[in-house]
């Protein structure tokens, strides 16, 4: 297939069978139809300029659409998208959302302005490429080494090569830094040859997330992104961001330069950058970059071409938008005038100066609308549902295809807004201290007659296209009665029909792979370490020590008070471990006075220890470790700490 869309007229209409197909996927209810053709009349589908410009300085594809590993696997494929050859949208795809998944499929090496380029369309993030004088810079180098050094070569086949000379990670998330091993070396940083740049708190923002709260947040992220969906008009069509996230290798090159100040200049390899710090906004640490001579902006991802998430449905802290708005603003003050070209970190530039200006106004007060109007509800008493249900975008933002929710939502963004101020409690007692979830739902399925009742009544609904509703009582039923082959069923059938009709792709992807799991169960994926190698030892010890307290399990500690020095040689750390109360607390730069074991090693054995690679006693027999005291109790402690499962279960009780 050509991976470049066509804007010159329509493609063929989608086909929809109207019965189940070969993965027991169904059709479009006619509720869902009806929703969908509104959606149709409501927007400016006339308005096709995005279709231009999102290929706009395109230079070439990536080669059969595919990125390989070593062993063959496909870790990226473009193919798998054909379906969205189609202009007219499926009923079972929300036009909207059928039309930037179409749009995200913009995919290759693509020219911006002169010695600036990007990669686009091979991970769910882009890749900037700037030539220097004697090498290139890189912007962001994507989420896996695999696809980021593909991404590379696709550029050195069709530019000169050029060593890399520098390597800027624009904010702490993993698509944005995992993949640096696929254009860097350690050697190349330990050597000189290649400076990392990142913003300030980049490190302590990768281990805080990724690492204490990176399991739970990895499982949520299969409903988010819909990776184990299979593509197609009734499955994942798209990441709102992106088409997805690549697999492959997760990498991690320490910064050697911080940028601390609020507005930094640095020439690096005869290029003129001003970096903007904007903390607290879309990522803990975050900054954009302007390149003068160029007149280039970069905004990293504080401004794409769709509404953001305050809150993703990963998990995240939440963000800022009161914050993210104004960094906006401070950034056209200080750059707009003297920009001619608007990039991102995601998605497809903006050009003229007119146009970014209108663009960036319309961003930030975006996220400065939603902000106000719930903190203008919440003050008139609305509980964070209520305040979802009556928020709306005016149609100054609810017309403009950039402001649109395909990635986060009006809905959910509301609710972060009232989670951040006032918590999760909405301030009726009666939901301060509820029964748990299957306990709540047997009770509630009691009180409305039992199974079939609830059943009967509930299929009712679903013929009447009253989805929302179903969902919510069918999910109870399955919560009370776990086995109930029918309710299972129906709250698929539910979920399915509300994914259909979501502009939001991570919606769809969260309500599609539920009921991928209700009528299949959930996956069995094959064991894979907590953490990458790059990942854990580029964690601080501070944080590193957080994590393995989280995994203490309290039961096996019940009772115990004992005291641990640490010392790693390698980087001149120790540090005072406690066990008390059930409960692990440590202490950097000190030591007990009277411990029950010291240990001396290094941080690099033990990352090797943390990763299974090694154990504690060969590390010992080795002569690596030195272990003074009660080697016993030490053993003891390790014994303590949890195995983490990966596929917890979400639409089903625990």
């Amino acid at each position: 297939m050509s991976l470049q869309h066509d804007s010159r007229g329509p493609g063929p209409a989608s086909q929809d069978s109207g019965a189940p197909d070969a993965l027991g996927r169904k059709p479009a209810e006619p509720a869902t139809r009806t929703a969908n053709a509104a959606f149709k009349e409501k927007l400016p589908f006339h308005d096709r300029a995005d279709y231009e410009e999102a290929w706009r300085g395109f230079v070439a594809a990536l080669p059969e659409g595919i990125v390989k590993s070593a062993g063959g696997a496909a870790l990226w494929n473009l193919n798998e998208y054909a379906f969205l050859s189609a202009d007219e949208a499926p009923a079972t795809v929300n036009p909207s959302l059928w039309r930037m998944a179409q749009l995200n499929l913009a995919a290759g090496l693509f020219k911006v302005a002169d010695r600036i380029y990007q990669i686009r369309g091979l991970d769910i993030a882009n890749m900037t490429l700037i030539e220097g004088d004697t090498g290139l810079i890189i912007i962001d180098p994507l989420t896996t080494c695999e696809v980021s050094r593909a991404g590379l070569e696709l550029y050195f086949a069709h530019r000169p090569k050029r060593p890399v000379v520098s390597v800027i990670y624009t904010h702490s998330h993993m698509d944005h830094f995992g993949g640096v091993k696929g254009v860097i070396s350690d050697d190349d940083v330990k050597a000189g040859r290649v400076s990392v740049i990142a913003p300030d708190g980049f490190m302590e923002a990768v281990g805080g997330e990724n690492v204490l709260a990176g399991l739970p947040m990895a499982r949520r992220a299969q409903f988010q992104f819909g990776p184990l969906l299979a593509k197609g008009e009734r499955g994942q069509v798209d990441a709102g961001l992106g088409k997805g996230v690549a697999r492959g290798t997760l990498s991690l090159i320490a910064p050697t330069d911080i940028i601390e100040q609020p507005t930094e200049r640095r020439t690096i390899d005869g290029i003129a950058f001003v970096f903007q710090l904007a903390p607290e906004t879309e990522a803990p640490a975050e900054m954009h970059i302007f390149m003068p001579e160029h007149r280039v902006l970069n905004m990293a991802e504080n401004a794409t071409r769709h509404l953001h998430n305050f809150i993703p449905l990963r998990g995240a802290v939440v963000r800022d938008p009161r914050i993210w708005s104004k960094y906006m603003a401070e950034a056209m003050e200080l750059f707009g005038p003297n920009t001619d070209i608007l990039i991102g970190q995601h998605h497809w530039p903006t050009w003229g100066r007119d146009n970014i200006l209108a663009f960036l106004a319309k961003q930030r007060d975006l996220y400065k609308h939603i902000h106000d109007q719930a903190l203008r509800l919440m003050n008139k008493g609305y509980r964070p549902a209520e305040i979802a249900e009556v928020l709306d975008l005016p149609p100054g933002l609810a017309q403009v295809w950039p402001m649109r929710g395909y990635y986060g939502s009006v809905s959910h963004n509301a609710k972060a807004v009232y989670q951040r101020y006032l918590s999760w409690y909405d301030g009726n007692p009666a939901n301060l201290n509820p029964l748990p979830p299957r306990e709540t739902a047997r009770k509630a399925v009691e009180y409305m007659g039992g199974a079939g009742a609830v059943l009967s009544r509930a299929r009712e609904d679903f013929r009447r296209g009253e989805f929302r509703w179903v969902a919510q009582v069918a999910s109870q039923l399955v919560f009370a009665e776990p086995e109930n082959a029918d309710a299972r069923a129906l709250c698929a059938d539910a979920f399915e029909q509300l994914g259909y009709q979501a502009e939001s792709a991570t919606w769809r992807n969260a309500y599609l792979y539920a009921v991928q799991e209700l009528r299949q169960g959930r996956m069995k994926l094959p064991p894979r370490p907590l953490l990458s190698p790059d990942l854990i030892s580029g964690l601080s010890t501070d944080i590193f020590f957080d994590f393995i307290a989280i995994r203490l399990d309290p039961m096996k500690a019940a009772g115990k008070t004992w005291r641990f020095n640490w010392t790693f040689t390698d980087t001149g750390e120790s540090l005072a471990l406690n066990l008390e109360n059930s409960t692990l607390t440590h202490m950097l730069g000190k030591r007990h006075a009277k411990p029950d074991a010291s240990v001396t090693t290094t941080r690099a054995i033990f990352d090797a220890v943390a990763l299974k690679k090694a154990t504690m006693a060969e590390s010992v027999a080795a002569g690596q470790t030195r272990i003074e005291g009660d080697v016993a109790k030490l053993a003891q402690l390790f014994g303590m700490l949890d195995e983490f499962e990966m596929m917890f279960p979400v639409v089903t009780p625990t």
